[in-house]
């Protein structure tokens, strides 16, 4: 049986993400950006919260984990990291799975925004939670990680299958898209800005994206295409990230 996505915003930016595996029932949540906006959404709904899934150890993703523990009893996943500031009952790293029910995940190592963030990646429902390594439009800041870090990642996450349903963590779509139409001027990405422009003007959510569509008009994944003249496909990339992190309009 597939799974349930509830979505919702929270905080400035972020969106929180409660999954439910129809056949099972158990519920988790990726990160726990606010812990009181989750309970309130866990209670709208009717759901019990089984499992904590932390992507990294920003306390946007990981900073409700303490008192959603406490509420529920939550058994909490993620990557060593995230005990910076909260505990984990199971550390996680590239290759392992994870169970939700009848419901697979498998973890990916997605570093370079952090040192150890990983991604979600179910399968058998085509359905990726990539935390703030990839964005519609957009990919995470180098906070800790090296260019050569992050290409990997992204590269990792660009070979999924085209359809995979991609849930990032933040609404910075049309931020990004003010970005991408400075360094790329193609009529995919023309469009996609123009639909990314008109749906946050009806208050509509831009996430989640798909891998296709990114791999299509996000700059950050087509970097060799737009840096041509870049030793390495890395370079590529960082050259993209560099005029982004300097980028004013």
């Amino acid at each position: 049986m597939p799974i349930t996505v509830h979505q919702f915003p929270c905080l400035s930016d972020n969106y929180g993400f409660l999954v439910r595996d129809e056949a099972s029932g158990q519920v988790a949540t990726i990160d726990t950006p606010d812990a009181e906006a989750i309970l309130a959404k866990l209670g709208a709904l009717g759901w019990t919260l089984d499992l904590i899934l932390n992507t990294h150890w920003h306390p946007d993703h990981a900073g409700g984990n303490a008192t959603l523990k406490a509420a529920t009893g939550a058994t909490i996943a993620g990557p060593e990291e995230v005990t910076r500031i909260a505990p984990l009952d199971r550390a996680l790293r590239d290759g392992d799975t994870i169970m939700l029910g009848e419901t697979r995940f498998d973890v990916l190592d997605t570093g370079g925004h952090t040192l150890g963030h990983i991604s979600y990646h179910d399968a058998a429902d085509g359905i990726a939670f990539v935390g703030d390594t990839l964005f519609a439009l957009g990919c995470g800041r180098l906070f800790e990680g090296t260019a050569e870090q992050m290409w990997a990642s992204l590269s990792r996450l660009a070979a999924l299958p085209g359809q995979t349903t991609v849930y990032c963590a933040h609404e910075y779509t049309a931020s990004n898209a003010r970005f991408a139409l400075s360094v790329d001027d193609g009529p995919a990405l023309r469009a996609r800005v123009d639909a990314v422009f008109a749906a946050r003007e009806r208050g509509e959510p831009t996430v989640p994206t798909t891998i296709a569509a990114e791999k299509a008009t996000n700059p950050f994944l087509r970097a060799p295409l737009l840096r041509p003249d870049a030793a390495t496909a890395a370079e590529a990339f960082a050259e993209i990230r560099a005029a982004k992190d300097s980028f004013k309009g």
